[in-house]
């Protein structure tokens, strides 16, 4: 039976096609999820895609985090359902408290969009289990408010914890405290990262496939949960 991964549209959500391509390549069925509807219409896992949802007027993500859809979203992945965010999912994500810290606006101060390397610091979770630990992968990234930020306390944990999924390399692009691009959960069903796995799918758009793993990796989890 084929996997079902849902991939939510908020309003201002930019790269919601792009994932469920995403998706599709990796050999999963992707379903269209609204955010004003709480039915997840049965789905394997969840994808919150980047953009600027609501314009991110008040705060990146935290009109987001309260769309009817977040409320099942939140229920479901405390209960172990895989959840990853993009960009402004990793926001949304941490306005929901699934994830720790919070982002800030780039330390520059401008949008960056470029070609990033990252550094796979941890394999263990739902959506990276098709890469080798300390594996480095370059993936789009573009955002204006990614840098993530914790207090020592917490960041001293989610390195003690092996919690740091990906890592910046050659350049951290945003002021990222300790150069983390993306994090997970204590349970590592739930992953938030800065940059676009979705735009580095297959060779005609991307500057690599080095993104499709995120979504390959996810598969093969459901199967050995399942």
């Amino acid at each position: 039976m084929t996997a079902r991964v849902g991939v939510v549209t908020f309003p201002g959500s930019l790269d919601d096609r792009d994932a469920q391509r995403a998706v599709r390549l990796a050999g999963a069925e992707p379903v269209a999820l609204w955010h004003r509807d709480k039915d997840l219409r049965q789905v394997d896992a969840v994808v919150l895609p980047g953009g600027f949802s609501y314009g991110d007027y008040l705060r990146t993500g935290v009109i987001s985090r309260f769309s009817p859809v977040m409320e099942t979203v939140i229920e479901r992945a405390r209960a172990g359902m895989p959840v990853l965010g993009i960009c402004n999912g990793f926001q949304i994500l941490t306005e929901a408290h699934l994830l720790p810290g919070a982002m800030l606006r780039n330390d520059h101060l401008h949008f960056v969009c470029r070609d990033q390397r990252l550094r796979v610091e941890n394999n263990a979770t739902a959506w990276t289990g098709d890469y080798a630990r300390g594996e480095e992968i370059t993936v789009p990234l573009k955002s204006h408010d990614g840098q993530f930020t914790a207090d020592a306390y917490t960041l001293d944990a989610l390195e003690a914890e092996g919690r740091v999924v990906f890592r910046y390399v050659d350049v951290n692009p945003n002021g990222s405290r300790r150069d983390i691009a993306g994090v997970t959960n204590e349970a590592g069903n739930v992953v938030g990262l800065m940059p676009h796995p979705e735009h580095a799918v297959e060779p005609l758009t991307g500057p690599t496939t080095d993104g499709l793993g995120i979504f390959t990796s996810v598969l093969k989890n459901l199967v050995t949960a399942s």
